[in-house]
């Protein structure tokens, strides 16, 4: 018998020359046979056309659509959604609803001046008997007379932020109308800082180029006078007034101050002799601030200076205010009167538009017995 014959059982395992041995890394399966390049004719195909080759190849597009271009072209889907899904998040990542939105400029500070010019002569005398004969006998000296409301928390802000901003609003006010360097316009450092790095330009330019136009006057910033022609004969100033904070939206935190400053002025060439301090007199000043807290000025600190309105007297109504207050001195008059009595020391707004009358009662007499 000729050929290769097996036995009935199969080649012994192990047996040298086993066929399972010499191809057992190969698996024929219906996807390997399917994927093949050539195939071959059946039987009856060569008893047809004898002249026909054993094998034939596969139609391109069976071959793609069974083997390798069909890898491709899952490839490419996955290439195409790898780039996909880097193109939505690199979009997502510019216009994400939930980014930080960017901080708006600060809204820049406004303000009001009312000059309060006086009927007759500015009374004088010591600091000391002035003080006691006028409305500002029972104030408070200096930052004690900036008195700190009761803390509560609201409703978007806890106790400590309300007290960081009270406390901020507290030294803001000492700071820009107590301090002896401020008022003798020999620093301005330290209100600087107070305010937000966002209003801090309009401070600068207020400095540097002051106009009484309702958004760049020195003085609505702070209090200060002319070095030149006006010292302070006490740097004890007194004080009364309130603090109150409420919140201005779920973001913000608002404090309106509203207070009595009383300074006691003499001219600066006078001196220091008995007959200087004789000649004092008493400027004052109804102040009322309104500041803007967002969450970074709560951490940071500072501030914004939203509205600041100011009564002073006494001053002549024609004088500029815009870079330093110029008051009427111990003896002097004023050029012109003021058209309706305003007294700096009662609540509320004054009826008069461009200069008023400061009121006989806001001015000090030292010839009458104290109360």
């Amino acid at each position: 018998m000729s050929g290769r014959v097996e036995p009935p059982d199969g080649t012994p395992e192990g047996a040298p020359g086993g066929g399972d041995d010499e191809y057992r890394s190969l698996v024929f399966d219906e996807s390997f046979i399917k994927a093949a390049r050539l195939q071959e004719f059946s039987a009856q195909e060569r008893l047809d056309d004898e002249e026909h080759a054993a094998v034939r190849s596969r139609p391109v597009s069976a071959l793609g659509r069974r083997t390798g271009l069909g890898f491709s072209r899952q490839g490419l889907v996955l290439v195409l959604l790898i780039v996909l899904a880097f193109g939505t998040a690199i979009y997502m990542g510019i216009r994400n609803p939930y980014q930080t939105p960017p901080k708006l400029g600060s809204e820049p500070m406004r303000s009001e001046m009312l000059p309060l010019a006086p009927r007759g002569m500015v009374p004088g005398a010591t600091a000391a008997d002035l003080f006691e004969h006028s409305p500002a006998a029972q104030f408070r000296a200096g930052a004690d007379g900036v008195v700190l409301p009761p803390v509560r928390r609201s409703e978007h802000f806890s106790e400590s932020q309300v007290l960081a901003a009270l406390t901020t609003a507290k030294d803001y006010v000492v700071e820009s109308s107590l301090d002896p360097n401020v008022l003798t316009g020999e620093g301005v450092r330290r209100v600087r800082l107070l305010l937000n790095t966002r209003q801090q330009e309009q401070f600068d330019h207020s400095l540097d180029s002051p106009r009484n136009d309702g958004r760049h006057a020195g003085t609505a910033w702070m209090v200060r006078f002319d070095p030149a022609r006006t010292a302070l004969a006490d740097p004890r100033v007194r004080v009364n007034g309130t603090l109150a904070v409420h919140e201005a939206g779920p973001n913000a935190l608002e404090v309106v101050a509203d207070h009595v400053f009383v300074y006691a002025v003499r001219p600066a060439d006078a001196g220091e002799g008995e007959d200087a301090k004789r000649n004092a007199s008493l400027f004052s000043v109804r102040r009322e601030m309104r500041f803007h807290f967002d969450a970074d000025d709560l951490r940071n600190h500072q501030l914004s200076v939203r509205q600041s309105s100011m009564r002073a007297g006494p001053m002549n109504c024609a004088d500029d205010p815009s870079d330093t207050l110029s008051p009427l001195l111990a003896g002097q008059r004023a050029k012109d009167a003021g058209l309706a009595g305003t007294d700096p020391y009662a609540r509320g707004r004054s009826t008069a538009s461009m200069c008023g009358l400061l009121a006989a009662s806001a001015q000090p007499s030292p010839d009458r017995p104290s109360h």
